[in-house]
């Protein structure tokens, strides 16, 4: 970051576990921005990532915006972004105090939890389950539930925590399940109350797509649908492949299209990234979520932008650049593209991968990213928050992708051993 009073500056707001914030770093030398970083890192240590990150709490919401504003001083602030669904909304805070175009502090809120997503949708009389909410704990079924349905956390992303359920004792033993998934320590870290409180819905049975895309004053430009092809019908719903674009996508487009741009003007998403994920069914298209955020992980990594005149970017440039007013418009990258989200086969602790150097030779692969690490403790779903790492593949179509993909985790070999308890010391 220079102090060049020139220059634009941008506020990312994001975790310290994140992946994107090193490609935001690169977009931004590469269009001459200033990037701020606002996380949640220790604010006792003096710059101990060596970003220069404003420390912030983001179960605060006063106490991260005044760090924010004591962090930035008197330089003007251009723009913001946020990677994740709760810096999502200290972004939004910041926007609406410094009149920045952006999200409703709502729709970044509606993002995050998944209550609020659905009363508004609710509200503006759009297709959805139905659904009730009871506290963490509850043993008692409500009337309304119908069954098949799911259980879902209000505020965990990632499909932890959500498990199917197709009869009553199904139910209370999934709730029981998410219960101590909402008892885990990092769950506890998030201080909010929403954490501690359980969505249950009926199941929407269809195929499920991911929608990425940039809304501008309430107009949403789509950069990708993703066809997730794995079937997602639980017990669990371990996403693992996006790719597009399909001859799903191309079919099912126009009415995903408008079905999410509905759904995230309903819910107060009006200016930056979104991500939304939803189904379409026999009677339409039932939008699960709309988040004020862009696509979580190194997923981002699948998509390459080209202009008119063939020059590529990732999506961070393209969203740093919408940030300022700078934005290209540019359109995917001819071809198909996809990503694997290597799942955790068993539980267990990691104690070594082998077979990266023939995953990344087989034809079509464009990287393979082992992100898991020797001696990490891993947890599979409904507990797990976490993936092995992320194979990448361009290809003609969607087939041949799929088929680098597969052929590809097929070399992939982890070992798992068994985690060994602590003896407990005597006298």
């Amino acid at each position: 970051m220079s102090n060049d009073p020139g220059r634009p500056r941008v506020l990312l707001c994001a975790t310290t576990t994140g992946y994107q914030t090193r490609m935001f770093d690169e977009a931004a030398a590469r269009l001459g921005v200033d990037l701020v970083l606002a996380s949640d890192i220790c604010d006792r240590l003096e710059d101990p990532w060596r970003d220069r990150a404003i420390p912030v709490r983001f179960h605060d919401d006063a106490g991260a915006v005044a760090a924010v504003d004591a962090g930035l001083g008197p330089r003007p602030l251009h723009g913001v972004l946020a990677v994740g669904d709760r810096p999502a909304v200290l972004a939004a805070r910041v926007a609406a105090a410094r009149g920045l175009p952006w999200h409703s502090i709502e729709g970044a809120l509606a993002g995050r939890d998944k209550r609020r997503f659905r009363a508004a949708q609710a509200a503006a009389a759009l297709p959805a389950p139905w659904h009730v909410v009871v506290a963490a704990g509850a043993t008692t079924i409500p009337d309304v539930v119908r069954y098949p349905c799911v259980v879902k956390p209000l505020v965990l992303s990632g499909s932890r925590g959500v498990i199917r359920a197709d009869t009553p004792d199904a139910l209370r033993a999934a709730l029981v399940r998410l219960t101590a998934i909402l008892d885990a320590g990092d769950v506890r870290e998030l201080r909010d109350e929403a954490a501690r409180q359980v969505l249950i819905e009926g199941y929407v049975d269809g195929h499920e797509f991911a929608v990425e895309g940039l809304m501008t004053g309430g107009a949403l430009r789509v950069l990708a649908i993703f066809d997730k092809p794995d079937p997602l019908e639980g017990p669990f719903f371990e996403e693992t492949i996006y790719v597009t674009p399909t001859t799903r996508t191309g079919a099912d487009g126009d009415t995903v299209v408008a079905a999410v741009t509905a759904a995230a003007r309903a819910s107060g998403l009006r200016h930056g990234p979104v991500h939304a994920e939803c189904r379409v069914t026999a009677s339409g298209v039932v939008v699960l979520e709309a988040a004020a955020r862009p696509i979580g992980g190194l997923c981002a990594r699948a998509l390459r932008l080209r202009g008119l005149d063939g020059d590529e970017w990732p999506l961070e440039q393209e969203l740093l650049a919408h940030a300022i007013g700078r934005g290209r418009q540019g359109m995917l990258a001819p071809g198909a593209t996809g990503v694997m989200m290597v799942p955790i086969p068993r539980a267990g602790v990691l104690r070594g991968a082998e077979g990266i150097d023939a995953a990344r030779a087989v034809a079509g692969v464009t990287d393979v990213t082992v992100t898991a690490k020797v001696g990490q403790i891993l947890q599979t779903l409904p507990e797990s928050a976490s993936y092995l790492g992320f194979i990448f593949a361009r290809g003609e179509d969607a087939g041949a992708v799929l088929t680098a993909l597969r052929d590809a985790h097929a070399c992939l070999h982890f070992t798992i051993g068994a985690v060994v308890p602590m003896r407990r010391r005597e006298g």
